[in-house]
């Protein structure tokens, strides 16, 4: 894309607003994870070296399985290199807290990818973590510019655990990258942290700064949690779980389990003055962004 004298990419004007992070994470308690080694259009699936006739049947089962779709692929492979692809790599991870797993396989044939069970009883356990970092450049041009930074800095540390992958969502949030399989969706992340945050999760520990939220939860469950941490300081990935969420007129009523006792969170939300989200968007819109209220301890479960 041409710049034109004023026009700035979707990510650098989220910085310069400081668009807040917390409760932007897509939905996923599931993630389908194939390699596709190909260029990929708009739609990974779609648009590239799979037929496109297994790519719409693979979406279509995986979503209705409840399961989020992801293509992924390697750094730096040569045009050679990827249009000789002759198997396929798969992934299942579940994200649910309590429940996170993952599992690889592969098929020589990608039709065989139709016929994978879906139950998470397929493939073989692994207990090596996934960095899937967006780097999708014909999805918007910020995840290429700005991902492809971090996903070669990651590389160069963590070669068998970092992949390229497909749209993650917000854009305006590159780099954006997600850790599996707690399902730790990243944004804003700069090239000289990545290996950082995920340092961080190695130890069991989350990064506040670039955390947009885990996706098996709500996106109001995601802000309630964070503004925990925030008042808390407790990274661990786990401390906190989501016992109930309450709508009313001013917002949300959140309690998290937190060592022992409950965490109630009140969670506000306010509209942002209009802005172009991605790129390619041409009429400014305004979104939703979560606000805490209060964060208050109370001694025991309810």
């Amino acid at each position: 894309m041409t710049a034109v004298p004023g026009w700035l990419p979707c990510s650098d004007r989220a910085r310069e607003r400081g668009d807040p992070l917390p409760g932007t994470a897509g939905f996923g308690e599931r993630w389908l994870l194939v390699e596709i080694e190909s260029g990929w259009g708009r739609h990974a699936f779609f648009d590239s070296a799979l037929d496109p006739a297994i790519g719409a049947a693979l979406v279509g089962r995986a979503e209705a399985a409840g399961i989020r779709p992801l293509a992924i692929r390697r750094t730096g492979l040569r045009a050679g290199e990827r249009r000789a692809q002759q198997s396929w790599r798969w992934a299942l991870a579940d994200a649910r807290p309590g429940r996170a797993s993952l599992r690889w396989g592969r098929v020589t044939d990608p039709a065989a990818l139709l016929d994978l069970p879906l139950d998470g009883t397929a493939g073989e356990p692994s207990d090596r973590p996934v960095y899937a970092v967006c780097a999708h450049a014909r999805h918007d041009q910020c995840c290429a510019v700005r991902g492809r930074p971090v996903v070669d800095a990651l590389a160069a540390a963590h070669p068998d655990e970092t992949w390229e992958c497909s749209h993650l969502g917000g854009d305006r949030f590159a780099a954006t990258m997600i850790v599996l399989p707690h399902g730790l969706l990243y944004g804003a992340v700069p090239a000289a942290d990545a290996v950082h945050v995920v340092a961080r999760h190695a130890e069991g520990r989350v990064d506040p700064r670039y955390l947009r939220g885990r996706t098996s939860l709500s996106t109001v469950g995601q802000a309630a949690e964070a503004f925990a941490r925030d008042r808390s300081g407790d990274d661990a990935i786990d401390a906190y779980r989501v016992i109930s969420e309450h709508p009313h007129p001013h917002g949300w009523t959140v309690e998290l389990a937190h060592t022992g006792g409950v965490v109630r969170v009140e969670v506000g939300e306010r509209l942002s003055d209009p802005l172009l989200s991605t790129c390619a968007a041409t009429i400014a819109h305004p979104v939703r962004e979560f606000v805490p209220v209060s964060v208050s301890d109370s001694a025991q479960p309810g």
